[in-house]
């Protein structure tokens, strides 16, 4: 029940009405396993149909399928809690739970998340985004139906990528330690399993999960401590770990306090139907193993899973995607990517660090030009952030390339052991600002307030792809810590005025009437605002601040006394535009300062395109033209003559 051998959708269950028939986890409990195996591949189909004209994840939503299935089917998830890690995994699950029908608007505005979001579903126990959050909210869950005497198991659902993260082994630690009915289950799809093991596998984990080896260990404890020595008895429990070493994988789990099961095969319904059936049946914390393929159901994606891991558009038959139309304009990223392997050229001190991002921050390409200078430490962003600071000790030359969402996640390494030090490391941080169709978890809205009140650290952004090569080059010749921001977005050359000083901010347009004082690649759309009000009467400066901390003293001295307008991709509370209200509160001129900030409003954006985001946060054309006419008033057309 696979794709054929060009890539399509198998036809076997195409017109299979099985899933026409699920409106929540209870519909499933009528249907046999070899239905379930049947709705398995509706579902893939489903799924693959909804990417290829949407977008989005792919790969790992096909890996899951079956596992999905499996757990709503044996267990009641109205009352049982299903935890999913990151969400990358969850489409099989929001088919399967009342949204069906709403599959083709998600990630679209209005439409369903991406991400499993508790406002959307009471089977969204708990929302996600970024990794490594399920055991330790899974655990909370078992705790507090413990101590409040409700029914219900928590299921933890983990992929081997998210269990590098420190987080997770905490959770897994206090796991072991308080002994509470947790089930974590490890979606391991990063390796593949032989038949020979995989058999034996799911034969002795039948007999594990049902009971027989449980009883057998219980009964042998007792046994021994009545019948023998204390001595002979600690040597037995020696021998039992050893032999159970020898048979059993998973001993680092085992000696956190969870009982081991696994490696299964996660295609096998029978044998996934089965063990989750014995395992409902236990009590305590247990780690299931599972092995999954990435892409499974679409060979185009289990043939290279990293590829489709997130799509655009693209066709089901032959697995191209859609040709982008247009002149080719390099991202951000891209250009932060070519400028670091032209620093690295020139200076073997400069080395690069990913946190599980390799291509969605550009090193990729470094890393193919210096593999031995290339370092991605996994979900770990708080290792990162100080195994950069160490580097930075002993002379090198760390950049660490992290998304604004995810450089929250060291924000107390940042402060600590890199700033507190002065070591000079480089931030490199992309996907600052609106980031599109993935959830709020992964907006980049905060990194300038948060960069802003810690001493010491330089901050910057471009507007353009020459701003973003030359910073580059500027932060890695700096004796201090630095932070480069920039926009999922592309990069267009937007020009200079008077020369490329990067070290200052700069007027791109002279006016009198008000000043667009903007940060990042907005300024573009400053730019256009005041040519387009000059044919209305208005005189509109635009000035491209460039530094965030410090600001250009000497800029804003200029602006001084001129309405002004503030225009960024960050919140507005703590921002750049606060921080100008502080230096002139500071400096002079803020009693007779005019002044609207345009920016992120204090609270969460939704999922939706970039476009649709920056209209509903007012960063826009119209909406930047809107606040400029209401800031200055109505001004009379100039003749045409």
């Amino acid at each position: 029940m696979a794709s054929d051998q060009n890539g399509s959708i198998a036809p076997e269950y195409q017109n299979t009405p099985i899933l026409d028939g699920i409106d929540s986890p209870r519909d499933l409990k009528r249907l046999n396993v070899e239905e379930l195996k049947a709705l398995a591949q509706e579902i893939r189909n489903k799924i693959i149909a909804t990417a290829a004209a949407n977008g989005g994840h792919l790969a790992p939503h096909l890996g899951v399928v079956d596992l999905t299935i499996a757990l709503h089917y044996v267990f009641e998830t109205e009352t049982d809690m299903l935890v999913w890690d990151v969400g990358h995994q969850c489409y099989a699950h929001k088919l399967l739970t009342g949204r069906r029908d709403q599959l083709p608007n998600i990630r679209k505005k209005g439409g369903p998340s991406g991400y499993p979001k508790r406002s959307e579903s009471l089977y969204d126990v708990f929302g996600v985004g970024h990794s490594s959050t399920s055991i330790s909210a899974a655990l909370g869950m078992a705790v507090a139906r413990s101590l409040t005497e409700q029914d219900g198991r928590a299921i933890a659902v983990i992929g081997d990528g998210a269990l590098t993260a420190g987080m997770a082994f905490e959770a897994l630690s206090h796991a072991g330690h308080l002994n509470k009915d947790l089930i974590v289950i490890l979606n391991d799809n990063n390796m593949s399993i032989s038949p020979n093991v995989g058999a034996l596998s799911a034969y002795l984990n039948k007999i594990i999960t049902g009971g027989l080896y449980s009883r057998a260990r219980g009964d042998m404890q007792t046994f021994m401590e009545r019948m023998l020595p204390q001595q002979l008895t600690k040597a037995a429990e020696r021998l039992e770990h050893s032999v159970k070493g020898f048979l059993l994988p998973g001993q680092m789990f085992e000696a956190l306090g969870l009982r081991y099961l696994g490696p299964l095969d996660g295609h096998d319904m029978d044998t996934l139907v089965d063990c989750l059936s014995n395992l409902k049946r236990g009590h305590g914390p247990v780690f299931l193993h599972v092995v999954t393929k990435k892409g499974k159901g679409y060979s185009y994606a289990e043939d290279d899973p990293l590829t489709y891991h997130g799509v655009q558009a693209f066709d089901i038959e032959t697995g191209k995607f859609q040709a982008s139309t247009g002149a080719t304009v390099p991202t951000f990223t891209n250009v932060f990517a070519d400028a670091l392997i032209e620093a690295a050229k020139k200076d073997s001190r400069v080395v690069a660090i990913t946190a599980a991002m390799p291509t969605g921050t550009g090193l990729n390409k470094f890393e193919k030009e210096f593999p031995d200078r290339c370092f991605d430490v996994g979900i770990c962003e708080q290792h990162a952030v100080t195994f950069g600071a160490g580097l930075a000790t002993q002379g090198l030359k760390p950049v660490c390339a992290i998304y604004s969402t995810f450089l929250q996640r060291g924000y107390d390494q940042l402060i600590h052991d890199v700033c507190l030090q002065n070591l000079p490391v480089v931030f490199a941080i992309d996907r600052a600002g609106a980031v599109g169709e993935d959830s709020p978890t992964q907006q980049g809205a905060f990194d300038l307030s948060f960069l802003r009140l810690v001493p010491g650290i330089k901050v910057c952004a471009p507007r353009d792809d020459m701003d973003l090569a030359a910073m580059v080059h500027w932060a890695l010749a700096e004796s201090g810590p630095s932070a480069i921001r920039y926009a999922r977005s592309k990069a267009p050359t937007i020009g200079a005025k008077d020369g490329r000083d990067i070290l200052h901010g700069e007027i791109l347009r002279e006016g009198t009437d008000a000043v667009l004082l903007a940060i990042g690649p907005v300024i573009a759309t400053c730019l256009a605002v005041a040519e387009s009000l000059a044919r209305d009467g208005y005189s509109i400066c635009v000035a491209d601040a460039r530094w965030i901390k410090p600001l250009d003293g000497a800029l804003l001295d200029k602006l001084r006394g001129t309405p002004l307008i503030t225009v960024e991709e960050n919140t507005l509370p703590g921002g750049f535009g606060a921080g100008v209200i502080e230096y002139y509160a500071d400096h002079g001129g803020l009693d007779d300062l005019r002044i609207r900030r345009l920016g992120f409003p204090d609270r969460y954006i939704d999922h939706a395109t970039r476009e649709e985001q920056l209209t509903e946060i007012g960063l826009d054309f119209d909406s930047i033209a809107a606040a400029v006419r209401e800031l200055v008033g109505q001004r009379i057309p100039q003749s045409v003559s």
